[in-house]
C-alpha cells in the first residue's frame, strides 16, 4: 500500500440488513485500510458529506434493497458534484447481473456480488488505489 488509505463503508436506503457492510469494513481493515462505517440508513447526502468530512479516498456502498440504481448514481453525482472526482466508488449486495454495466457506466469502479473472496476484494481495491496515486504523482 502507497498510505494507509481511508474508505467510508455504507448502507444508503432503507435496507436493514449490514452484516455484510461490517464484514466488508472488518476485512479492510484488517487488509490495512482505515475503516469508516456510517451505520444503516443513510441518504446518498450523508454518504457523501461523510465522504467530504472524512477525506474519503474510497466509497463503498453495500445494498440488497434493490434500490442500488438509483442509490447507487446519486451518491457518485453528489461526490462529482462536490469535485471528489478521485474518489473511487465500489459497490456490493444482491445486484443482478444486468446492472453491473449500468451501474459502472455511471461512474462506479467496481462491484462486488455474493460470494467474493474477501482478500479479493481488498487487493482490488488496494491495487486500484495505488495506481491512483502514482497517476497523481506523474501529473
Amino acid at each position: 500500500m502507497e498510505r494507509r488509505y481511508r474508505v467510508v463503508v455504507a448502507k444508503p436506503g432503507l435496507d436493514g440488513h449490514d452484516r455484510g457492510a461490517k464484514v466488508i469494513a472488518r476485512a479492510l481493515r484488517d487488509a490495512g485500510f482505515e475503516v469508516i462505517y456510517t451505520g444503516l440508513h443513510q441518504t446518498p447526502e450523508q454518504v457523501v458529506q461523510t465522504a467530504v468530512q472524512e477525506d474519503a479516498d474510497a466509497v463503498g456502498l453495500s445494498l440488497l434493497s434493490g434500490a442500488h440504481l438509483t442509490l447507487v448514481p446519486k451518491v457518485v453525482e453528489l461526490l462529482r458534484g462536490e469535485g471528489l472526482d478521485d474518489v473511487v466508488v465500489m459497490c456490493g449486495g444482491i445486484i443482478p447481473d444486468a446492472d453491473i454495466d449500468v451501474l459502472k457506466r455511471a461512474g462506479v469502479a467496481a462491484v462486488f456480488t455474493p460470494g467474493t473472496p474477501l482478500p479479493e476484494i481488498s487487493a482490488w481495491l488496494e491495487t486500484t488505489l495505488d495506481e491512483r496515486e502514482l497517476r497523481a504523482g506523474t501529473t
